[in-house]
């Protein structure tokens, strides 16, 4: 039996947290460092964790961060976005649990969440959005050396998976989650939840809803079959 692997990116793909991940971020720079920040100064971050996502920022400001400032950076956004997810619980993007569902439903298919964040920031978005992350393979940002668009991560997911990389597709927002997916060897289904489509063209398939996507298209695309 040929098997196949999904493997989607927390982040804009399973939960809307990047309006809360751009609101918890501008207050620690307003915080910490006096500065005031913009959504879209965030945006050459986007998918490769925390700390590279706080550098971003600050490189559009010509701000300077040491080691120890990024990190105490970080830590207070994740420590604001966790309180921020208590107070205001985020649900699933339209179609996500329907899709994971339909895969793990079926002998065919392995599941893996792969995530650039840290596991406790995301282990608190998957319960908000009510994901069975218990049941899939689940790697994150802590795991790995190299975040994306290298495709550490998703070589990982790849490995416990055990199905080969040609034969898995991944869930992604981000360009930089697209490069990676692609060079980890993997097909690539991109959702325009963070960001326009034209910045996403290296995905086999592009979709403004996960709604349009089940795990017949899944298999369509590792088969070389038009999704069209």
């Amino acid at each position: 039996m040929s098997v196949y692997g999904l493997i989607l990116d927390v982040d804009g793909v399973i939960v809307d947290t990047e309006a809360v991940n751009v609101e918890v971020s501008i207050k620690v720079f307003a915080e910490l460092f006096g500065v005031r920040v913009r959504p879209v100064d965030f945006e050459a971050g986007l998918g490769r964790g925390a700390q590279e996502y706080m550098l971003a920022a600050a490189r559009v400001h010509g701000l300077e961060l040491s080691e120890s400032q990024v990190d105490k950076a970080s830590q207070l956004r994740q420590d604001n976005f966790l309180q921020l997810l208590k107070e205001r619980p985020l649900p699933a993007f339209p179609g996500v649990l329907e899709l994971i569902r339909g895969a793990m439903a079926r002998d065919d298919f392995r599941v893996a969440i792969a995530t650039s964040s840290t596991r406790e920031k995301s282990e608190a978005a998957l319960r908000s959005a009510k994901v069975p992350y218990e049941q899939l393979v689940y790697i994150t940002g802590s795991e790995v050396k190299n975040k994306k668009p290298h495709p550490e991560l998703f070589q990982r997911a790849v490995e416990r998976l055990s199905v080969p990389a040609k034969r898995c597709v991944v869930i992604e927002d981000a360009p930089n989650g697209v490069q990676a997916a692609k060079a980890a060897g993997c097909k690539c289904v991109a959702v325009t939840n963070s960001t326009t489509a034209e910045n996403l063209v290296r995905a086999d398939l592009i979709v403004d809803s996960l709604e349009k996507v089940d795990v017949a298209i899944l298999m369509n695309i590792v088969e070389g079959i038009s999704a069209a």
